[in-house]
């Protein structure tokens, strides 16, 4: 018997109770399109996530204050200001892994335009900001090394402080007030939308650190450093260099605590997509739990069709029929109802990772339907049929014609 014979022999045999094969069927169907919507769930997170941190800045390592301790007593991260402007310029002369460096001064304050204001972050930088952060220039320019030694009182604009207080007037070469200090503007940054929905990276201006520490902070000391490595494999070698340097210029004795920290962000990346990446396994994992109750559910019905059609099958066997025959025949019912299932899951599952986005609950979640992740859903629902589907087939093949022609 050929195997296409068999197989139109199948649907036939399948079609004559429609219904039922369908209530079959549709384990495999959810279980299938359950692990696509599952995976590409955790395929999105895990992309989501390293496009969060490849808009924070390519390569990028950054330096904070340490702690000091004092009689024993810690101060806790960032509780001593141990950085100054010297220590970047130090980093970039001194460290040939290095790339780009700039300094960052914060301060928070409310800023006016003609009858217009806004309370929004004020992010003091070096020139090279853009190029650390990746974070270009929609309109106008950034300002440069020029300004920055000058402490000059120009800034750039994020494109929410733009929208909030020029709304659809052009604000380059406009005066506003930051802190009742006028500054001119000289550019407004590309919009980044919210960072994982904490706070808006748009809702930002951008002046040059020395500025800060100069007129609005009176500060003698930076909030931190950014740093582009050269490339991403030189990062732990910058962040080595960048420890040494500074343990160095903070006349750091060898065994005592650093009182600086250096956070390498493609470390920091890498753990996160790790973490989604187990997430979407898990997450895989637990749907595939149905695809079992499928076959075990392909077992359960077939188990029943042999029983139904014992004398078909004694039949079929005095005329010829192989026990190979029939094992084959039985075998390939199951086959063709968990790969029908298995088509129509795969088109169950594309439809629910797309729809997921208009759930409220999934809402701004991202979706990736992943091709292996089709790929490996249907072999596993193929295989299911085969694995389910063979003791049925057996027993229906080991049947003993006579005692099947005389069953009732």
């Amino acid at each position: 018997m050929n195997i296409l014979r068999t197989s139109r022999i199948a649907l036939r045999a399948l079609a004559r109770n429609k219904m039922r094969s369908f209530l079959t069927a549709l384990g495999i169907i959810i279980g299938v399109g359950a692990v696509i919507a599952m995976v590409s769930l955790g395929e999105g997170a895990k992309k989501g996530v390293e496009e969060r941190f490849n808009s924070l800045g390519t390569n990028l390592l950054n330096v904070f204050p340490g702690s000091r301790n004092v009689h024993g007593v810690h101060s806790g991260g960032g509780g001593w200001q141990s950085l100054k402007a010297e220590d970047a310029e130090v980093i970039a002369t001194q460290c040939d892994a290095v790339k780009y460096v700039s300094p960052s001064a914060n301060s928070r304050g409310q800023v006016i335009y003609a009858n217009k204001n806004w309370n929004t972050s004020i992010q003091g930088t070096g020139a090279r900001y853009p190029e650390v952060r990746n974070w270009e220039v929609e309109s106008g320019t950034f300002f440069d090394e020029t300004h920055v030694k000058a402490a000059a009182k120009v800034c750039v604009l994020g494109s929410e402080v733009k929208k909030s207080l020029f709304e659809d007037e052009d604000p380059l070469g406009k005066v506003i007030r930051v802190k009742k200090i006028p500054f001119r503007v000289l550019g407004v940054l590309k919009s980044k939308g919210e960072a994982g929905g904490f706070f808006n990276r748009d809702d930002i201006i951008v002046i040059p650190y020395t500025t800060v520490m100069k007129r609005l902070s009176g500060e003698d000391h930076i909030n931190s450093i950014d740093i582009q490595a050269v490339s991403m494999e030189r990062t732990v070698e910058a962040q080595r260099q960048i420890e040494e340097v500074l343990r160095i210029q903070h006349k750091i004795a060898p065994g005592a605590d650093d009182d600086f920290q250096v956070r390498n962000m493609s470390e920091i990346a890498e753990g996160a997509a790790q973490s989604t990446q187990i997430l979407g396994i898990l997450l895989g994992s637990i749907a595939s739990i149905s695809l079992l109750v499928g076959g075990i559910g392909i077992m359960n019905i077939m188990l029943v069709s042999v029983t139904e059609r014992i004398r078909e099958i004694g039949i079929r066997m005095a005329v010829g029929a192989r026990e190979k025959d029939i094992l084959l025949q039985f075998l390939t019912e199951a086959v063709v109802l968990s790969v029908l299932g298995g088509a129509l899951g795969i088109a169950f599952g594309i439809g629910s990772s797309k729809l997921m986005k208009f759930i409220p609950i999934f809402a701004g979640w991202k979706t990736i339907v992943s091709p292996s992740a089709i790929a490996l859903a249907f072999v596993f629902s193929a295989s299911v049929g085969i694995f389910f589907g063979f003791y049925p087939a057996r027993k229906a093949s080991k049947l003993d014609p006579i005692d099947a022609l005389r069953y009732e």
